[in-house]
């Protein structure tokens, strides 16, 4: 049976703030796919949230918690690039590619979109 796209949510990441990253967006993400809050969490990595992970140790670590939880990871490749990102990433299991479409087909088509 599928899933409506009520229970589809996509976490749309831009914050360059360790804070914010730690106690809210990997927090949230997590528990959301343990917990069963939604059938299908989506962390999109854009803007300045991109160096934060191709940079940061500890996040790097609690992306892998999320990637093993099940939440798909995927990463704006035009970002990536700017910011020298993008081989990072990909190393890192994220799917990076150019994702203005892909947001504004999820929001088209009724998925919750968060913004952080």
């Amino acid at each position: 049976m599928e899933h409506s796209a009520g229970k589809k949510l996509v976490v749309l990441w831009t914050s360059g703030e360790k804070i914010t990253a730690m106690n809210m967006v990997m927090l949230y993400c997590l528990n959301s796919k343990l917990k069963g809050w939604w059938d299908e969490v989506t962390l999109l990595v854009w803007g300045a949230s991109t160096g934060l992970l191709a940079e940061d140790g500890e996040i790097q670590t609690y992306l892998s918690t999320l990637q093993e939880a099940g939440v798909e990871v995927i990463a704006c490749k035009k970002c990536a690039e700017n910011l020298g990102a993008a081989e990072k990433l990909e190393n890192l299991g994220v799917k990076v590619f150019y994702t203005g479409q892909y947001l504004t087909e999820k929001i088209q088509s009724g998925h919750k979109i968060l913004s952080v």
